[in-house]
């Protein structure tokens, strides 16, 4: 049987599976099973770092439950000989979903308005205050891969103008492309952020492009923390030079910055883009499916390039 080192969690029915064709460790045994183990399963949070990845000497391939990596010594691991596969287009759906919920959600102030109703303020309050739309607006999209373009379908449905950055234009979208983000920014009434938290992209989301959407603009980051300049953001939502934001991910996960909780032109989320039954349980088969592959002579069904 094939030694498999678990750093976290697969969804039951397919840890089942997994644990019934490999023989499977958990990290706190590493340094029983070091020598033996061929396969790592993780997500894009978790590692293994460079020095867990030296102690392995028959490591193979390490199997990501994640379509973000920015946890895993992608290059490093490859130096090494050792393929990283992840988990892309199975969550394409949910992450779109939430980045066009977030959006509604912070523009007609939702959170907001069910706590008006829920704390009974509604009775002596009376009518809840004006909130902005949704649709005919201009959504700005930083990044335009596989989320991206699911985002533009869904914002465009809504009969949105949609514009985008990216590295470079990208040869099957008609969206308007902005090669300057700040640019974009200022022409957009919502920008919402999707792109892979690398050294390239941090706070890439800088003071100067928040500052650009301006007090009528709302950000909304489906990504990662690392690519918004957090503290910019945070200093522009309390100065009214941003009008909003909905964030699911934060720089230091879990910790949120907690002047946010009592803003109502904010709506916060605990990172669960992809957090659905059915596209938790797709990440956790294409794991075992990129095991089952490596370890049958096959080709990765997703190897990150």
């Amino acid at each position: 049987m094939i030694d498999i080192l678990q750093f976290v969690p697969l969804r039951p029915e397919v840890q089942r599976e997994l644990e019934a064709r490999y023989r499977v460790h958990g990290k706190d045994r590493l340094d029983e099973v070091a020598g033996i183990v061929r396969g790592v399963v993780t997500n894009g949070h978790s590692g293994p770092p460079p020095e867990i990845i030296d102690r392995l000497p028959k490591l193979e391939v390490i199997c990501s439950a994640s379509v973000g990596y920015d946890g895993i010594p992608v290059e490093y691991a490859r130096s090494k000989g050792i393929p990283v596969t992840n988990t892309p287009d199975v969550l394409n759906d949910d992450v779109a979903d939430l980045a066009i919920a977030l959006m509604i959600m912070t523009a007609r102030r939702l959170v907001a308005s069910d706590r008006y109703v829920r704390t009974g303020k509604w009775p002596a309050g009376g009518e809840y205050p004006l909130a902005s739309r949704a649709s005919g607006k201009t959504v700005g999209i930083l990044g335009m891969g596989r989320i991206g373009k699911e985002i533009g379908k869904r914002a465009e449905a809504m009969n949105n103008k949609v514009a985008y950055h990216s590295r470079r234009k990208v040869a099957d979208v008609t969206y308007d492309y902005y090669p300057d983000l700040v640019e974009l920014a200022k022409a957009s009434d919502f920008l919402i952020v999707i792109i892979p938290a690398t050294p390239q992209t941090e706070k890439i989301v800088s003071k100067a492009v928040i500052e650009a959407l301006g007090p009528g603009g709302i950000l909304v980051n489906v990504a990662r923390g690392a690519v918004v300049d957090e503290d910019a953001l945070v200093q522009a939502l309390v100065d009214g030079k941003l009008g909003g934001a909905g964030l699911d991910v934060f720089v230091k996960e879990p910790q949120v910055p907690e002047v946010l909780f009592g803003m109502d032109n904010v709506v916060l989320q605990p990172h669960v883009g992809s957090a659905t039954h059915e596209t938790r349980r797709a990440m956790s088969q294409l794991v075992l499916d990129n095991l089952d592959a490596q370890f049958a002579g096959k080709p990765l069904l997703t190897p990150i390039l």
